[in-house]
């Protein structure tokens, strides 16, 4: 009698230390920061990439696939964001946003704002990327091929042109000269062992 109460108490107890748990992690203040431009294209912890114009964040506890409604305490703009990354691990901070997420809150140009993180049961379908490929329909690029494939037609076109101009008239060549033009004899030098 006595091991099953201590198993109820134990029970309730854990049952109550997760909901607290549950109730303070519902709703979380903190500093939320965002990914920058060149981090698209990164793998999140869930397995998908990253990109710029995803509504998505990081979130250190929420399972993939959460929706958040985080909202800026400063100007009060809300977005609702999907988890799909772990983070952030900064001191302070609570939340990690897309690129796209914090142009809607309006927290660019400071780069990290005070917000609100709670959980969004509504039916909304956020935005992101789709990684699924798409398929592109075959192009048959044909190439015609010349009737004298030896010569093409626009080296037929600069021949006839060459032929038109003006003839080139040859000049002949100059022999080389073999003796000075002063006529006068070559010393021929001896090296210095020779002597």
């Amino acid at each position: 009698m006595g091991k099953i109460r201590i198993l109820n108490i134990l029970t309730v107890a854990v049952a109550m230390a997760f909901y607290t748990i549950a109730a303070t992690a519902q709703v979380s203040h903190g500093k939320a920061s965002y990914y920058p431009k060149r981090a698209t294209g990164a793998r999140t912890a869930s397995g998908e990439r990253l990109h710029q114009d995803s509504l998505t964040c990081a979130h250190r506890s929420y399972p993939f696939g959460t929706k958040l409604l985080v909202t800026n305490q400063s100007n009060g703009r809300q977005v609702v964001v999907r988890v799909n990354d772990r983070g952030p691990f900064i001191r302070g901070r609570v939340i990690d946003l897309s690129y796209r997420a914090a142009q809607e809150l309006g927290m660019l140009s400071m780069g990290v704002a005070t917000v609100k993180v709670e959980p969004y049961r509504g039916d909304v379908v956020v935005p992101y990327r789709d990684n699924t490929s798409t398929e592109l329909p075959e192009i048959d690029l044909d190439v015609t091929v010349p009737a004298d494939p030896l010569h093409p037609q626009w080296q037929e076109e600069t021949e006839d042109q060459n032929t038109t101009a003006k003839p080139q008239t040859s000049t002949p060549a100059k022999p080389k000269n073999t003796a000075p033009a002063n006529n006068t004899p070559t010393k021929t030098i001896k090296p210095l062992s020779a002597r």
